[in-house]
Parts: structure tokens; sequence; C-alpha cells
């Protein structure tokens, strides 16, 4: 069974939120404050954690950076905060999701899938991963295309990697830029980022003008469908 932790201090929308998750089979511990929600994370060892941004007089963001480098976890922000530069902001510091509220019950269980299948699939020591007609071979290197292999640059198939690591969450495109150039790149591998992404596109997508694997979020990144 997953555990997941809510972090919320709206006692209303926290009752509402884990009940719905219990009722649907999960796990849930709940916290109001960062302190109560610090002892939680390192107790419970969650699957997953839902946090609200706006804790009282405490910020929801500090316990994102405080703690993202120490778990696996997925991490879906919850906030009335509808800014889209935020939201960019949120997933470079490590966000895997985030959700405006108000959401209907049937989203927030959607995104809660999401998560936890994108918890279980990012081993970066997995073998494989398989989507449809496409298949990727990590141990070997090798992409596939409906059994036909298909051939990448080093950097296509790192960038290809990481989306496929990640499928299912918008991986921003600092994020992917860290991820192959490192804290260090430069302006010229963000503009060449979009070059390798047109490329990979024709490689990998039965029509690169429809894409049915690799999406674009305007101004925020790039998702590998699922």
């Amino acid at each position: 069974m997953s555990k997941i932790l809510i972090i919320e201090d709206d006692h209303s929308l926290q009752h509402f939120m884990s009940t719905l998750l219990k009722n649907n089979g999960y796990d849930v511990c709940v916290a109001s404050n960062l302190s109560s929600a610090t002892t939680m994370f390192f107790s419970h060892t969650p699957d997953l954690i839902i946090l609200d941004l706006t804790l009282g007089e405490e910020s929801g963001e500090d316990f994102l950076v405080k703690n993202r480098q120490l778990t696996e976890s997925s991490i879906i922000i919850v906030s009335a905060i509808d800014d889209f530069s935020k939201k960019v902001h949120l997933l470079d510091e490590g966000a895997d999701d985030y959700i405006t509220k108000p959401f209907n019950p049937g989203e927030l269980l959607a995104r809660v899938r999401v998560g936890l299948r994108k918890k279980t699939s990012s081993d970066p020591h997995k073998q494989f991963y398989a989507f449809e007609e496409f298949k990727i071979d990590y141990e070997k290197e090798q992409v596939f295309l409906n059994q036909n292999e298909i051939h990448l640059t080093p950097i296509e198939y790192q960038i290809l990697k990481h989306l496929t690591l990640n499928h299912g969450r918008v991986c921003t495109s600092t994020s992917v830029l860290k991820s192959i150039w490192g804290v260090n790149h430069s302006e010229s591998d963000a503009q060449n980022l979009r070059v390798f992404m047109a490329n990979l596109r024709k490689k990998i997508e039965p029509n690169p003008t429809k894409p049915k694997f690799l999406l674009t979020h305007i101004g925020v990144g790039y998702r590998f469908i699922e």
C-alpha cells in the first residue's frame, strides 16, 4: 500500500484529501505545519507528498528545498497561487507536479497515480522502458520503434533517457539542461536543446508535426507522454 503524506493547514481540505485517498486504498498521514511534517517525513518515509505552499506564516517551499535531495518521493504542490513563473520555479526546485486550487477529486487522484508511477519507474539502474511501440534499453543504450532500432547521437540519447526516466512528469528546460550539460550550461546550450528536441521528434515520432511521445509545455519544458 502506497504511503502519502499530506501537508496542509486548511483542516477541511486536509480532511477532504485524506478521506478521498484513504477510500482509494492509500495509507495516509497528515501534517498541518513544517515541524510535524518533518517528523512524519522521516518516520513514515512516504512514497508521495502533497504539499501546500502556504502554511500559516510558514512556506511549503522551505520544506521542498530542504528535503528534495533527501528523498525520491514524488512531491505534488497544491496551491491557490496560479502564477506561471512560480510554477516553473517550483518545478526547477524539484517539485514533480503543481495543482491549482480548487481542483476536483478525479484530477487529484490522477496526479497521485502519475506521481507514484514516476517514483517506481525513475530508478536510474532500471534496464528497460517501454510504451506502446516505443522501447529503450538503458543498459545497451538502444532505442527501438516498432522493433526497428533508432540511431541517436549521444546527447539525443541522454535527453531521451532523462525524459523517459521521468515519464509523465513535466521536466523544465533548466532541469534537462542541468542533466546533460551540468549546472554551468550556457545560453547556447538552451538554444541547442530546442534543436535536439526537433531532431529527436524526427527520429522517434510517427508524425513529428503531431508529437505522440515528446510533448512541449510552452515556456516550461518537455514531457514524455504517459
